[in-house]
């Protein structure tokens, strides 16, 4: 299912509701319905910007995990080495992240599943 963000102070985003709720676990926001207020905003860039930071050290790791994810089943027989495209979390949350960086600066609330 597809999530839509909105708010004044940015075009609307969409994205898979998997994606939008690791970012929004983050938040505590449920992922159905709801709202960042214009107030929570710095709260919410200050998180991100955190998570994303920590993510980006840590992309080594995530790497090597999805190569070996990538090389071998669950049964560790090679699949001939097949090529994966991965998303970062840092690639899915930065479009979300400034959204809120505009809300913020607006003074603009960010919605969803409204």
């Amino acid at each position: 299912m597809l999530l839509t963000f909105k708010s004044k102070g940015a075009a609307d985003i969409t994205m898979y509701e998997a994606h939008a709720k690791r970012i929004l676990d983050l938040l505590h926001k449920d992922v159905k319905i709801g709202v960042i207020t214009a107030a929570e905003t710095a709260n919410a860039v200050s998180v991100l910007e955190e998570v994303i930071g920590a993510s980006r050290h840590h992309e080594a790791s995530e790497a090597i995990q999805r190569d070996v994810e990538a090389h071998h089943n669950e049964n560790g027989d090679d699949n001939n080495h097949e090529n994966v495209d991965h998303v970062t979390f840092a690639n899915r949350a930065y479009p979300l992240l400034d959204m809120l960086r505009e809300a913020q600066k607006g003074n603009y609330d960010v919605l969803w599943g409204v």
